[in-house]
Order: structure tokens, then sequence, then C-alpha cells
């Protein structure tokens, strides 16, 4: 199970959810703060890091490290779908929120612009909240604020 981010709505459910399947739980090791809080007795199996590649289902899903939203913040990104899982970096309609805990909007928006905006315009994203979007619309709509 690949975590986005170590927000309590993000991780609530997902040793009941790695358990049931028999999965390994990673996260960033930089959130590792937010997961002790929800789950103090486990051990996220294994550390995320910017640049990891997994392949799952014969497509290979690459870390993109995008702290902001928390310190240890990810997308997935997965270039055979033409696809990007931002969590809560990047939503339809602007940078994700920051009003959490340990997040920052400057470095939030470095995130987006250094590590997002350089995929395809045509990249979907799918959201930790909220619909779908794409790199080329949100580009535009950050830019022009």
């Amino acid at each position: 199970m690949l975590c986005t981010h170590g927000h309590n709505d993000h991780i609530n459910a997902a040793v009941e959810l790695a358990d049931s399947v028999d999965a390994p739980i990673w996260l960033h090791p930089d959130d590792g703060m937010l997961w002790d809080v929800v789950h103090p007795d486990r051990r996220i199996d294994d550390p995320l890091r910017d640049g990891l590649t997994i392949t799952v289902g014969g497509d290979d899903m690459t870390i993109l490290h995008t702290p902001g939203h928390s310190p240890g913040g990810c997308c997935i990104h997965v270039p055979s779908l033409g696809t990007v899982f931002s969590g809560d970096t990047l939503f339809n309609g602007g940078p994700g929120a920051t009003g959490r805990s340990f997040s920052d909007l400057g470095i939030l928006v470095d995130s987006i612009r250094s590590r997002l905006f350089v995929l395809d315009g045509a990249t979907t994203v799918h959201t930790g909240h909220g619909d779908s979007t794409t790199i080329g619309d949100e580009a535009r709509r950050l830019e022009a604020d």
C-alpha cells in the first residue's frame, strides 16, 4: 500500500487494509511523526524515496517527493498510463491544502512547479480529494494567479 502522505485521513485504514490483503505499507520517512500519532504500535514496512520505481501489473510507478502539504508528501507517477496520483499535493483548482500540521504553502508551490509541472501537460492528475484534472490545466491556473 503506497501512502502519499501521513495525515490521518489518508492513513487511518492503512493497517487494516494492508493486513487484509497481505500488502506492505510504504510511506516517506519524513512523515513518520504523523504515522506514529495514528499507528504508534505499527511501523511502516518500506520507506518511499524520491525516484524509487515500483512495478505493479507491468506498469512502472515512480515516486516523486513533493513536500509542502506534509514534509514527506509524495506523488506517484505512472508514465505508461499518462497519470500521476497527487495525494494532497495538487488539487483540481490549485495547490493542495496547507491548513494541516507541518504544511507550508511556499514549499508546496515549489514542489508542484519543480516536480509536477515538468510532466507532460496532458498527464491526468488523480487527486487525494475531489475531481481529477490535468497537469496543463493546473499549470495554467497557477501561473495565472
